[in-house]
Order: structure tokens, then C-alpha cells, then sequence
């Protein structure tokens, strides 16, 4: 439930509602300090975040540090056998346990287990489909790829998800952003990419030729998680009107 803020309580010693009253002039007299991928697609993943906060509290304001993650610099590693690490999380945790960040944005299926010692989900958006898509080139479709097309994709589970679509194609590692995945298909590297659809939905793209996958995908896909440290309870209370 959301914390709402109005002038008079019952029970205020026992209310929630009535401590981050009082409080809330703490978070007004200074902007929150955020952290998050560099990205494209993470900074629409903050501006969805905080666009959705403000309308139940339109007066907190935030100061947004957008870092490069390991995950970012590093185009060769294979995510293939990643599993649930902090590839993408790492230098983002590190703001957030120095002190520098109080919240962190994520998509909520890119978060590490366990999270570092001292932070904590307080979070997780109601989000988007969790479906993924197949993005072809115009005209194409899933029927016309030739025998052997080259799909690309860095998940084992996306790849055996096309293959029940289609066995006969082969499968290419894609890294980068959506951007940079979408214009293999242009130069040629690669016939199709298998991109989650929310976020096509999130950077616009839902113009694209695309065929939705059908089954299941990734637990939190399309969700987006808010990260904090433990310690920071005023935090965890703000965002609890975001939490699905």
C-alpha cells in the first residue's frame, strides 16, 4: 500500500503514514542520489521509476549517476554460463554501500543472488510482458528464414525457445545494447535477435517485424527492481508505493 501523506492520523504514535510525514522534509531539503547503467534502456528503466514515485510524492527530487558496469565494458564474455552474478550490478552496489547512491535501478531479472551484505530489494515494479520477441528484418518472417539463419541471442533458455519455433537455425552470442543487437540484423551478422518485448515497448521500438515467443522466460523479466541499503529504512518506506 502506498504511504500517503495527509494532516491528520489516527494512532500516530503506532502510523507508518505519520513517521514519514515528519520525516519527508529530510528527503525534500536535498536531492536523492541515484545509480544506474549507462544505457539507454536503464535510463527509460529511471525515468519510468521515478515517473511513477512522483505521482505519489511530486515534490521528492532525485540527482541520477549513470555509471558503466563491468557488464558494459566487457562485449566478449559469454552470458551464456553467467548465471546470477553482478556482470551487470557491481560498480552500482559499490555507490549505494559508499554511501554515494541511496537507491539503485535495475531490471529486476539482471540482479545478482545473493545481493552484496548490506543491501536489500525494497521494490519490484509491477513492470511490463515478460515475454520475449524474435525481431526479424522487414519482410521477413519466421516461416521464410532459411535453413541455417543465424539468430542471436546470449541465452541458452532463449535459444531452445526458437528452437522449438524452428530447429534448423543456428545461433550466434549477442552482446550490447538494443541498439547495437538490432543492427546486426542491417549489416548482415545475424538474420534475427531475440530481444525482450519490454524493452521494444520501453525504447519505442514496437514498430519493429517481430515474432512474440511463445513459453515461459526469466523470473522478474519486465519488472524493475529498487535496491537500497538496509539501513536506510526512511528509503524503503518512500518506495514501498512502487512495490507489486
Amino acid at each position: 500500500m502506498c504511504v500517503v501523506f495527509r494532516r491528520n492520523y489516527a494512532n500516530r504514535s503506532n502510523s507508518a503514514e505519520w513517521i514519514l510525514s515528519r520525516r519527508l522534509p529530510v528527503l525534500l531539503s536535498t536531492k536523492i542520489p541515484v545509480a544506474a547503467r549507462t544505457s539507454p534502456l536503464s535510463r527509460k528503466q529511471v525515468e519510468e521509476v521515478l515517473a511513477e514515485l512522483r505521482l505519489h510524492h511530486p515534490n521528492v527530487d532525485f540527482d541520477v549517476h549513470y555509471i558503466f558496469t563491468t557488464g558494459d565494458l566487457d562485449q566478449k564474455t559469454s552470458l551464456r554460463t553467467m548465471g546470477k552474478s553482478d556482470f551487470f550490478t557491481r560498480e552500482i552496489d559499490q555507490q549505494l554501500l559508499q554511501g554515494r547512491a541511496r537507491i539503485a535501478i535495475h531490471s529486476a531479472k539482471d540482479l545478482p543472488e545473493p545481493l552484496p551484505e548490506g543491501l536489500a530489494v525494497i521494490a519490484v515494479t509491477r513492470g511490463l510482458t515478460p515475454a520475449d520477441a524474435l525481431v526479424l528484418r522487414e519482410g521477413e518472417s519466421l516461416q521464410s528464414l532459411q535453413k541455417g539463419a543465424r539468430i542471436a541471442t546470449s541465452s541458452e533458455r532463449r535459444e531452445e525457445a526458437v528452437r522449438k519455433m524452428r530447429s534448423d537455425l543456428t545461433f550466434i552470442d549477442l552482446r550490447g545494447t538494443i541498439a547495437q543487437r538490432i543492427e546486426k540484423l542491417h549489416t548482415g551478422e545475424a538474420d534475427g535477435a531475440v530481444i525482450a518485448e519490454a524493452a521494444l515497448i520501453r525504447l519505442g521500438l514496437t514498430h519493429l517485424n517481430r515474432v512474440i515467443i511463445p513459453g515461459e522466460t526469466v523470473p522478474g523479466q519486465g519488472k524493475l527492481a529498487i535496491v537500497a541499503r538496509l539501513d536506510d529504512p526512511l528509503i524503503a518506506e518512500l518506495f514501498q508505493c512502487l512495490n507489486r
